[in-house]
């Protein structure tokens, strides 16, 4: 089966879709940027759920109920912190990625919407951070996954024109 994927620039927060994907801490508290967004929409049974997962290592994910949002899921990626490219942090996002495939797989999900993780407070250049994202979701329409729909929702002109020029090459 192919996925339709999408490049828009909007509020992950009010996408209809099966999940969102939260760029989380390792604790799966709530803490600025799209992740508080994310946790201010859902509401605090979002941080109540998450607490009762006990965190979540850099480089995998877990999902939750999406509680007060249109998603009826909330897969939690925690991306890693940039420190300047030697601390194996491309493998480890490129994990997040893999790992949110694998839950929507798992949970029978049709639609995923993913932000740019890793590259706001994490530091992340937004273009490497592109590439392994649009690169992991290549790798995913490869299998024989059972999305249907990858959205990645950017926020701001130069987030989505890198996405979208990383896309052209990869997809184009």
């Amino acid at each position: 089966m192919s996925a339709n994927v999408e490049i828009i620039d909007g509020d992950i927060t009010r996408l209809a879709v099966d999940a969102i994907v939260n760029a989380a801490n390792e604790q799966l508290r709530r803490g600025g940027g799209v992740c508080g967004a994310i946790h201010a929409a859902a509401g605090p049974a979002l941080e109540v759920e998450c607490l009762t997962l006990g965190g979540c290592p850099t480089g995998e994910a877990r999902i939750t109920a999406g509680h007060d949002l249109p998603a009826r899921h909330v897969i939690h990626a925690v991306g890693p912190v940039w420190e300047g490219g030697g601390r194996g942090e491309a493998g480890l996002l490129a994990g997040c990625y893999r790992h949110c495939y694998r839950l929507a797989d798992q949970n029978g999900l049709t639609s995923i919407a993913f932000p740019a993780i890793s590259t706001g407070i994490f530091g992340y250049p937004l273009r490497a951070a592109t590439d392994i994202a649009l690169g992991e979701a290549r790798h995913y329409l490869a299998g024989n996954g059972g999305l249907q729909r990858i959205v990645f929702c950017c926020f701001g002109d130069e987030v989505t024109g890198t996405y979208r020029a990383v896309y052209e090459e990869l997809f184009g």
